[in-house]
């Protein structure tokens, strides 16, 4: 062989060991690396925060007065005069109504004569006795007569209270002839016309008084189990919504209305504008707070057997484990929790279909300190 041939042959052998060599040394370093670590699964997480249930009630009502007050003669007789009419505004003393005052004024001369006569008959009795005194004193008279005499005072006297009484009386009855407003405000019914003849007691007009107004509503059943009688009212006049007072409770009547099967509830006024007068129609919109409670989105929401429940997030292992929880309501994009879940556990909202427990997660970007959402419902009752 020659020379050359050699060469090229060594060279071959040298290039294949070194080949050789090298694979080696690669497959020794890749032995001594690690494998890495599985990832864990992409969710979203969202943590857990403290919300209040808040409910918004609205209800449809009117304007009417606190006190509603039917005016009538204390007396028998026949109507002279009525000179006010349904819707007529009234101040405080304003005539009503009159009777015909013949039959009193009458009275009342007769009981002044009376009265006159008694204060003749003291006269009369006082100076008898006066004298029957005197005799009394010298012993010119009778025990008898001294007797007579101070009963006879005694009588007179009598009869002279008695006739002042009836002059007072007398005067009254004059006066009972003419009905008069005891407060300012608007008349909202009439019963009797000019000319009937009217007995003590019987509504004359119907005055509904200006000086506290309430907006009454009907109220289901339902919603008296709420703590509506601590709430502050916003009262809105239904054609300007702009016009607005706010009140509280005042009065819930006892009984449901045996046709709507609702209760009449009454809410004072504080200071209503002019705008919102009796028989307006209101809006009354009130906001009941509950106590703390959890909010959740309804994406993580599963369940666990029978009961709803939640994946729950370990921040320091990043795993999942599974928790009961009690549902209080469902919203279209949330769940209100009873109990169940701690404000500030860490939960998993999105990807739960193929989660099981002790599984690793990784959050997605930017969900981690998502915050819950506020629990709030709209109730409208009709």
């Amino acid at each position: 062989m020659s020379e050359i041939a050699m060469r090229r042959a060594s060279a071959s052998s040298f290039g294949r060991a070194a080949a050789i060599v090298l694979l080696g040394a690669a497959l020794a370093s890749c032995g001594n690396e690690q494998a890495p670590q599985a990832e864990g699964r992409l969710v979203g997480v969202v943590t857990v925060e403290a919300g209040q249930f808040a409910e918004d009630i609205q209800l449809s009502g009117e304007i009417q007065a606190k006190k509603d007050v039917g005016l009538a003669f204390r007396i028998a007789g026949r109507v002279l005069e009525r000179p006010v009419n349904v819707g007529d505004r009234v101040t405080a003393g304003q005539l009503i109504a009159r009777l015909d005052p013949a039959l009193e004024q009458n009275a009342l001369v007769a009981a002044k004569a009376a009265l006159e006569a008694a204060r003749g008959e003291v006269n009369t009795a006082r100076s008898n006795f006066e004298r029957q005194d005197r005799l009394m004193g010298q012993g010119f008279t009778t025990r008898l007569r001294f007797d007579q005499a101070l009963r006879a005072q005694e009588t007179a006297q009598a009869g002279l209270e008695n006739a002042e009484a009836q002059l007072e009386l007398a005067r009254d009855r004059l006066g009972f002839t003419e009905l008069r407003a005891d407060a300012a405000g608007v008349v909202t019914a009439r019963q009797i016309e000019p000319g009937e003849v009217v007995q003590p007691g019987q509504i004359v007009v119907q005055i509904a008084r200006d000086d506290i107004r309430d907006a009454v509503f009907n109220v289901p059943a339902a919603m008296l189990d709420t703590h509506l009688s601590d709430a502050r009212i916003r009262i809105a006049l239904a054609d300007v919504p702009t016009v607005t007072a706010y009140g509280t409770v005042r009065e819930v009547a006892p009984q449901a209305d045996p046709v709507t099967r609702t209760f009449e509830v009454r809410v004072a006024l504080q200071n209503p504008p002019e705008a919102m007068r009796l028989g307006s129609t209101v809006v009354g919109r009130v906001e009941l707070q509950s106590a703390a409670i959890v909010s959740i989105p309804a994406s993580a929401l599963t369940q666990q057997g029978l009961s709803p429940a939640v994946w729950i997030v370990d921040p320091a292992k990043s795993t999942v484990s599974l928790r009961d929880v009690d549902v209080l309501r469902f919203n279209p994009t949330t769940v209100v929790l009873s109990q169940g879940l701690e404000p500030g556990e860490v939960i998993v909202s999105a990807g739960i279909q193929a989660l099981h427990p002790g599984q690793r997660i990784r959050p997605l970007p930017g969900t981690r300190a998502a915050p819950g959402q506020q629990a709030a419902s709209s109730t409208r009752p009709p």
